[in-house]
């Protein structure tokens, strides 16, 4: 989920406001305001395309979105903006930049994509998760955050005991937990389908199937013995459970966005990443950061039907191996980068740049 944050900080002793920006019909509108967040939707369109008619209905998205977001900074007056790429964040930056109102762009990635790469000449900072990315933004004032992660996890608020209570699994049972991101992951699901069985004999599982695939299945789960339904948990979605789920684990199956970078570390999680075959191979650059530290296996997307079963086997009949990927992955946390970034936001907000005088 990317989007652009603005910021204004009315007083020393006031906390700030703040108001989040996304795209029109995007997925982070209802996320936001579970959080309680004030949520504004502005029109815009991906521009790495070949197709003509897109491309220039896109761009015209895009006009409509750069009037929109001057439109909104005038009427709402940020301090600060904050933004984590993807497209609906150029025209909050194009407008705030014309207002002479202070940018902060952070990469949670390892790698930029193009919208962040155009963008970070209009930066006042950028921060980055880790050091081997700010090559990328040479010349700019860099900040190395880490990658923010949810409260929960940073406080580790459960144990895994306590954790597979809440689902209503054995708490002394080893524990796979599978999913794919907001959307799910069809590929991920399907090879975890032709393995459930044999799966659930060796550890209970949590799966997240994502709204798309829940009703298939829910029926497959259907055919399960009973002993094995007591040991599956099956969700479309979650939303504040989703850090138990975590903390319940011994092991993840997912993709390689980019908060698996910040979240599996925070808890010392193995994991096997299966990274999207696209979004600019950013995923395979996020899956490689780990695996090479000795935190995770990759498999990659086309080989899931052959290569998940036997991975997962091999990792959960050997205790000693998950631990080391656990230790090893827990080395890579920076439980401080909500708080680098948060400081950095105000640092910049509290700068000498008033746009109320404008």
């Amino acid at each position: 989920m990317r989007s652009s944050g603005l910021v204004a900080v009315p007083d020393r002793s006031e906390p700030p406001e703040v108001l989040y920006v996304g795209a029109i019909g995007g997925v982070e509108a209802g996320l936001v305001e579970r959080a309680g967040l004030p949520f504004a939707a502005i029109p815009a369109g991906q521009l790495r395309i070949a197709h003509p008619l897109r491309l220039a209905r896109n761009l015209a998205l895009m006009r409509r979105g750069a009037a929109q977001a001057a439109a909104l900074l005038q009427r709402w007056r940020p301090d600060v903006v904050f933004v984590t790429g993807g497209y609906v964040c150029a025209p909050v930056v194009w407008a705030a930049h014309r207002r002479r109102i202070p940018i902060l762009i952070y990469l949670p990635d390892l790698t930029p994509g193009l919208a962040v790469r155009l963008l970070a000449r209009y930066a006042d900072r950028v921060a980055v998760s880790f050091p081997e990315v700010t090559a990328h933004f040479r010349g700019r004032p860099t900040l190395v955050s880490g990658y923010p992660v949810r409260r929960a996890l940073r406080q580790r608020t459960l144990g895994k005991a306590e954790a597979r209570v809440r689902f209503a699994l054995d708490p002394a049972q080893p524990t796979v937990l599978v999913f794919g991101g907001s959307h799910g992951a069809r590929a991920i699901n399907q090879a975890l389908a032709a393995i459930l069985s044999d799966l659930l004999d060796l550890a209970q599982v949590i799966h997240i199937s994502g709204e798309r695939d829940h009703p298939a299945a829910q029926a497959r789960s259907a055919h399960l013995s009973d002993a094995q339904r007591q040991r599956y948990r099956l969700f479309a979605y979650l939303h504040e459970e989703m850090p138990a789920a975590l903390m319940a684990a011994d092991l993840v199956v997912a993709r390689a966005g980019a908060s698996t970078l910040g979240e599996f570390p925070a808890l010392g999680l193995p994991a096997v990443l299966v990274p999207l075959p696209l979004a600019g191979g950013h995923q395979m650059v996020n899956a490689r950061y780990l695996a090479d530290r000795g935190a995770a296996v990759i498999v990659a997307d086309a080989d899931l039907r052959t290569r998940l079963w036997p991975t997962l086997q091999a990792l959960l009949s050997q205790p000693e191996r998950l631990a080391a990927m656990s230790r090893a992955s827990a080395a890579l946390a920076q439980p401080d980068a909500a708080d680098r970034l948060a400081q950095a936001l105000l640092d910049l907000a509290r700068s000498d740049h008033d746009p109320h005088d404008e």
